[in-house]
């Protein structure tokens, strides 16, 4: 199965799940995080806002919101063009639809932070294997961000955020490709490669 064939079919699947398994799955990459010392340490945390049925981080935000972390949003850089930049989001952000219809807060009345300052950033993806390599939607848009971490130094902890199906033997790798560190789902956490993180 190739990679058009793969995200087609987990994307199928991830968009027939019902709302009760959505939210269950929710709670569970919730109890996932919060059994990683990386989460429950990090000041500034990214997170993205769920999409095309990927798991909902619902549960995730309001945990962050409530333990009074700062929280960031990616959004498509209108300069660098498929970059993102990260936004820090509060309950009176300013929100508009980019160009793939989903929410993000407004680049003009906001004050974007580098990547390289953010503790932990979540991740979405369509599927990933043991390796922390991960398939996302095609748009390149994380692997071009996050360049910066195959450079030497303190980088973020980068952790992808699944439901448990979306795991598979072994994904292709590309050069390009951003490896992850953990891996969250809705039933496990998986720890993959060691790693520096910024001091907050």
């Amino acid at each position: 199965m190739n990679k058009s064939e793969l995200r087609k079919l987990i994307r199928q699947q991830r968009r027939s799940l019902s709302k009760a398994q959505r939210q269950s799955a929710s709670r569970g990459l919730l109890r996932q995080l919060r059994s990683a010392p990386e989460y429950l340490t990090a000041k500034r945390v990214a997170v993205y806002l769920t999409n095309d049925g990927e798991i909902d981080t619902q549960w995730l935000i309001q945990d962050l919101h409530q333990r009074r972390r700062e929280i960031y949003l990616p959004v498509l850089h209108p300069l660098r063009k498929g970059h993102l930049a990260f936004i820090r989001y509060q309950k009176n952000t300013v929100m508009s639809r980019n160009r793939f219809g989903i929410s993000e807060p407004s680049f003009s009345r906001n004050k974007a932070v580098s990547a390289r300052f953010i503790r932990l950033i979540c991740l979405p993806l369509v599927a990933f294997d043991d390796r922390g390599n991960r398939l996302g939607m095609g748009g390149g848009f994380y692997d071009r961000t996050l360049e910066f971490v195959h450079e030497k130094g303190k980088t973020p902890l980068l952790v992808g955020c699944a439901y448990d199906f979306q795991r598979i033997s072994m994904l292709p790798a590309e050069s390009w490709d951003i490896p992850l560190k953990l891996i969250a789902t809705d039933a496990s956490l998986h720890r993959l490669l060691t790693f520096t993180t910024p001091a907050d």
